[in-house]
C-alpha cells in the first residue's frame, strides 16, 4: 500500500502547530498569574513559561523537520539554542511587566522573544558538519518580520487580561512560530557533510523520541501545575468577589484621580442605578468643594505598595440624587499591572452624625437647663429678700433705714454672680504682661492672713529664690489664688495649716500647690469640681471654681485636685514659665 508523502507532511505540520500553539498557551497562562504572597512568585511562574515555550517551540522544530527532506543532527549546539531561547523569552516576559510605556514595552519584549524563537530555528539547523549553505537573504529576513509581527501583536492581546483573548494570543504566536519555520526551511539550503547510515537513523530516532516525549511529559507538567494554580486561584477569587459585592462598606479603586471599579455598596451608598454613571469619572465630581485639595494631595502621596493608611479620613460628598453623605475613607496603596492604584474603602456615617449632633443639642440644652436652674436658684434668695424688704418698707412699720444696708448687700451679691457669669460666657480680650508668681503670691497671702489667723488657721509659704514668671493678668491670677485658699480656709472651721508651695517644674513649667488639711474628698466629689453651681458648702455658688477653672485654662495652664478622705486636699497649679532662664534679682 502506498502512502503520499505530501499527507505525511501535512501531519507533521499540524501536529506541530498543535503542540506550539499548545506550549504558548500554557505559557500565557503561567506568566498571566497573580502575583501574590503564595507557594509560587511571579518570577517562578515566568521562568517555567519561558521554559515550556522554548521546549514548545524545540518540539515543533524537531517535528516539522521529521516531515521535511531535512538531515536532523543531535549535538550540543541544540541544548545551547533551547537554553539560549527560554533566557530570551524570561527576559521578554519580564521586560513586559516593567514600568516603562506599553507601547515601549511591546516592542522590546517582542525583540527578545522573537530572536529567541529565530535563534532557535536556525542554530539548530545549522548544527552538524556543514558542507555548503546558501541563504535566501530576503526570505530570512521575511522569516523574522514574521515572527516578530506575530509575537507583537500576541503580547498586545495578552495584555488585554480577557481569557478569549489569550486563547487568541497563543494561535497568534504558535502560527508565526510555525511559518518563521516553514519560511526559514525555505530560505536555507544545507548540504551536510555527514552521511546517515540506517544504524545511524535508528539511533537518532530512537534518541528523538526519547527527547520529544521528555519534552511532552515537562510541557503537560507544568501545564498541570498551572491548571491548578488557576483553579485554586479562582476559588480564591471568586471568594474575595464575594466578600467585595457583598461589603456593607463601599470598596472601590482609583486611578489617574478616577473611578475604576465600584462595588455594588458603593453604587448604593451613592444611589446610582449603573456603574457606568461613576466609573471613568472624576472622584472629585461628587466630593464636596472643601474637601478638592485635600483628596488630590491624600492621592498623590508617595507611599510604599500595600501601605494601607492606618487613620480614617472623613469626607463630606453628595449622591447623584443631591443628598448631602458624611463618610469615613481609608485608603490603601496596591500595583495592578504594574500600574499603581489606590483602593479606598468608604464607611457611610451620614447617621453617625446625625446621632453625634443629636447628642451635642441634647448636652446642650442639659448644661443650659443646669445653668438656668442655678441661676434661678442663686438670684432667687436675694430677689426673694429684696421683695420682702420692699413689703416691709411700704407698710411703714419698721424703720427703713435699717433694712438699707440688708438691701445693698442683697444688691451686691446678685451684681457678683452676673460678673461671674459674663466672665464665663466667652472669651475675653486682656493685654498679657510678664508676671511673678512670687510677688503675687505672697500679696495674696497678705490679703488673706487676717482671715485665716480670725479661723485660727497658720498659712506657710515655700517660694524659689528666683523669680517665676508668665505671661497673664494680674488680677486673674490672684483671684485663682483666693479662690483656692479662700476655699481652703472655710474647710477648716477648726484650724490648721494650709502649706502654699511654688517653683519651676522641669525647667519651663510654673507650679504652685495649695495644700489643706480638711477633711478631703470623695472621687465623686473630686470629679465634679468645677462644674456649674457644684460647691460642698452651705451658702455657696459654685461659680468660683468654675471661674477659677475657667482663668487657668485662658492662661494655657492647668490646675488639677487631689485628695483623700480624713487627710484633706492639694490643689496644683500650673502656668507654663515665659522665661528659660529668670534675669531679675529674687524677692525677699
Amino acid at each position: 500500500m502506498n502512502h503520499d508523502p505530501m499527507i505525511g507532511k501535512f501531519y507533521y505540520m499540524l501536529l506541530s502547530l498543535l503542540i506550539v500553539v499548545f506550549a504558548c498557551y500554557t505559557m500565557f497562562s503561567m506568566v498571566g498569574q497573580p502575583r501574590t504572597k503564595q507557594r509560587f512568585s511571579l518570577k517562578n511562574w515566568i521562568v517555567g513559561g519561558s521554559l515550556v515555550l522554548g521546549l514548545g517551540l524545540w518540539t515543533m522544530h524537531v517535528v516539522s523537520m521529521l516531515g521535511s527532506d531535512y538531515l536532523i543532527v543531535l549535538d550540543m549546539k541544540m541544548l545551547y539554542a533551547l537554553i539560549g531561547c527560554s533566557a530570551l523569552t524570561y527576559f521578554g516576559i519580564m521586560n513586559l511587566w516593567s514600568k516603562c510605556a506599553l507601547n515601549i514595552r511591546l516592542i522590546t519584549s517582542s525583540i527578545y522573544i522573537s530572536v529567541g524563537a529565530a535563534a532557535l530555528h536556525y542554530v539548530t539547523m545549522l548544527s552538524g558538519d556543514i558542507r555548503n549553505c546558501e541563504v535566501d537573504y530576503p526570505l530570512l529576513i521575511f522569516s523574522f518580520v514574521i515572527i516578530y509581527s506575530g509575537t507583537i501583536f500576541s503580547l498586545y492581546l495578552f495584555m488585554l487580561k480577557r481569557q478569549t483573548y489569550k486563547m487568541i494570543s497563543s494561535a497568534v504566536l504558535g502560527s508565526s512560530a510555525m511559518a518563521m519555520h516553514q519560511v526559514g526551511l525555505i530560505a536555507l539550503k544545507i548540504e551536510h557533510a555527514d552521511v546517515v547510515t540506517t544504524d545511524r537513523l535508528n539511533n537518532y530516532l530512537l534518541l528523538l523520541a526519547f527527547l520529544l516525549g521528555i519534552a511532552t511529559l515537562l510541557i503537560f507538567s507544568f501545564t498541570f501545575t498551572t491548571w491548578y494554580a488557576a483553579r485554586k486561584y479562582n476559588v480564591m477569587n471568586a471568594q474575595y468577589k464575594m466578600l467585595v459585592e457583598n461589603s456593607l462598606d463601599m470598596i472601590a479603586m482609583i486611578k489617574n484621580n478616577k473611578w475604576t471599579f465600584i462595588n455594588k455598596a458603593g453604587l448604593r451608598m451613592f444611589e446610582v442605578k449603573q456603574a457606568d454613571e461613576m466609573i471613568g469619572k472624576p472622584v472629585r465630581q461628587l466630593l464636596h468643594v472643601k474637601h478638592h485639595e485635600q483628596l488630590s494631595r491624600w492621592l498623590h502621596e508617595e507611599s510604599e505598595p500595600n501601605d494601607v493608611q492606618q487613620k480614617p479620613m472623613e469626607l463630606e460628598w453628595q449622591t447623584v440624587r443631591g443628598t448631602q453623605l458624611y463618610t469615613e475613607v481609608v485608603r490603601s496603596n496596591m500595583s495592578l499591572s504594574g500600574e499603581p492604584i489606590v483602593q479606598v474603602i468608604i464607611r457611610d456615617i451620614s447617621e453617625r452624625k446625625k446621632n453625634e449632633e443629636l447628642l451635642i443639642n441634647s448636652e446642650k440644652l442639659y448644661i443650659a437647663g443646669q445653668l438656668a436652674a442655678g441661676i434661678a436658684h442663686e438670684v432667687r434668695n436675694p430677689l426673694t429678700s429684696l421683695k420682702g424688704f420692699l413689703q416691709l418698707i411700704t407698710t411703714g412699720r419698721a424703720d427703713n433705714r435699717n433694712y438699707y444696708d440688708i438691701m445693698k448687700s442683697e444688691l451686691v451679691r446678685i451684681e457678683a454672680i452676673v460678673s461671674e457669669l459674663l466672665m464665663l460666657s466667652k472669651p475675653q480680650v486682656y493685654d498679657l504682661a510678664e508676671q511673678d508668681v512670687r510677688k503675687m503670691l505672697s500679696e495674696t497671702v497678705a490679703l488673706l492672713e487676717t482671715e485665716a489667723i480670725l479661723h485660727n488657721i497658720e498659712m506657710v509659704l515655700q517660694m524659689d529664690q528666683q523669680p517665676l514668671w508668665v505671661m497673664g493678668v494680674e488680677n486673674q491670677i490672684k483671684q485663682v489664688f483666693i479662690n483656692v485658699i479662700k476655699n481652703a480656709i472655710e474647710v477648716m472651721p477648726h484650724g490648721g495649716r494650709i502649706t502654699i508651695m511654688a517653683g519651676l517644674e522641669e525647667g519651663h513649667t510654673v507650679k504652685v500647690s495649695i495644700q489643706d488639711e480638711g477633711p478631703g474628698m470623695e472621687k465623686e466629689q473630686l470629679s465634679k469640681i468645677g462644674q456649674p453651681f457644684y460647691t460642698t458648702k452651705e451658702k455657696g455658688t459654685g461659680l468660683g471654681m468654675m471661674v477659677t477653672y475657667k482663668i487657668v485654662d485662658n492662661h494655657r495652664g492647668q490646675i488639677n485636685a487631689y485628695s483623700q478622705t480624713g487627710e484633706g486636699t492639694t490643689f496644683y497649679i500650673r502656668f507654663p514659665s515665659s522665661r528659660a532662664q529668670p534675669i531679675l534679682p529674687a524677692i525677699s
